[in-house]
């Protein structure tokens, strides 16, 4: 029998104009003075009209942080905390993509348990309790929504993650009608983002199991038939609503059986050359896969089945290849650079970053295939 421990949100509301119930959700929560944790263009964007408008109708005070920085600097996290205990707030919101909720989190515990950032890196290092948190994404990618992780950005140029049980939000609230308006580039950034995820959380050599494995699957079944969908359409609110349930799914898989080697190697992309990480799962990710395949055949041949339901394959190596191939014809469709000179990385940079790979070892040893120094130089030339 499988023997796991799976954990969540407790609470997912998933609805078009859901944002416009903030006000009861945090009401619920006991919160009086919630803290909304956003950035500036979807602040000046409009985006949180609805939502601040419901905290007015319900009584409760709201204080707005909106100078989240995308992967967030130990700086930018710090003076949010700083700025929500000066504003004694009781409860915070996340709204935005993975930088903002991942700010929120941490907000939401330091303000109430302070600790000291470098002190609390890694698993299971962090003290409870948290204030109430509330997660609501714009973009459908991140699934920070349902994760218990907070990646920031070190001052070493680091990418360090915050890993806790504390970090999970009450309530994760998806409303499709705030992602309408995401550009193409964005939305193919972030929807491939989730689909490493599941992928990743699928193959993953610990933790996986079959809670995981089911949310994975579904996952990527829906980003792969919907992600063309909302590229060429934006405005259609069931293609949008079908990614961001995907993520969300994705999110959960990949919460309880962690990710791998595709997200070691696109961290020290974002953490040097600040490119956005959807943007850096998807430049290694093809050249990951290959890598695997060896000994993720039988995974992927798993995947190539869900994903491509109507085709015939002789056995799992035929199938395997089919989904690589898919994910490929996918990937090179998709408005955003396609490697890593186009994305502005000089080529003297790559073995600068196999190195920084290698200081991943979170990530590394869930991969299915063991990576050396070797291989992460290799797979970065592969994509140059």
């Amino acid at each position: 029998m499988s023997q796991f421990i799976f954990e969540t949100a407790p609470k997912i509301v998933c609805e078009q104009g859901a944002a416009n119930r903030l006000g009861e959700l945090a009401k619920q929560l006991g919160v009086t003075h919630l803290y909304l944790v956003t950035d500036r263009f979807l602040l000046d964007a409009g985006l949180l009209k609805g939502a601040i408008a419901s905290l007015d109708a319900a009584g409760i005070k709201a204080t707005v942080f909106a100078d989240v920085q995308a992967d967030p600097p130990e700086t930018s996290v710090q003076a949010a905390v700083d700025h929500a205990r000066a504003a004694g707030i009781d409860g915070v919101a996340g709204f935005g993509g993975g930088s903002s909720m991942d700010t929120a989190k941490l907000v939401a515990l330091l303000a109430r348990t302070p600790q000291a950032l470098p002190d609390i890196y890694g698993v299971g290092l962090a003290r409870g309790p948290r204030l109430p948190l509330i997660q609501v994404p714009t973009t459908a990618g991140t699934g920070s929504e349902v994760t218990a992780i907070s990646i920031l950005t070190t001052p070493a140029n680091e990418k360090k993650g915050v890993v806790s049980s504390h970090l999970y939000p009450d309530v994760a609230l998806l409303d499709s009608l705030l992602t309408l308006g995401l550009p193409p580039r964005v939305t193919a950034m972030t929807g491939v983002d989730a689909m490493v995820h599941a992928i990743e959380a699928y193959t993953t050599r610990h933790k996986k199991n079959p809670l995981s494995d089911a949310l994975a699957v579904q996952a990527l079944t829906m980003l792969y038939n919907n992600i063309r969908t909302v590229i060429r359409d934006g405005k259609d609110a069931v293609a949008r609503e079908a990614m961001l349930l995907g993520s969300l799914f994705a999110g959960m898989a990949f919460a309880n059986a962690p990710v791998g080697a595709v997200h070691a190697l696109a961290y020290p992309l974002g953490g040097h050359y600040h490119l956005p990480h959807g943007l850096t799962n998807a430049l290694v990710l093809l050249p990951v896969l290959e890598f695997n395949l060896p000994e993720a055949e039988k995974m992927y041949a798993e995947l190539g089945r869900a994903i491509l339901p109507s085709g015939t394959f002789k056995d799992d190596a035929e199938a395997a290849r089919a989904f690589i191939d898919a994910m490929r014809a996918l990937v090179v469709e998709m408005p955003f650079e396609q490697d890593l000179k186009s994305a502005g990385v000089p080529e003297a940079d790559l073995d600068m970053l196999a190195k920084d790979a290698m200081n991943v070892q979170r990530l590394l040893v869930n991969n299915p295939r063991d990576v050396q120094y070797e291989d992460a130089l290799a797979i970065y030339r592969t994509v140059y």
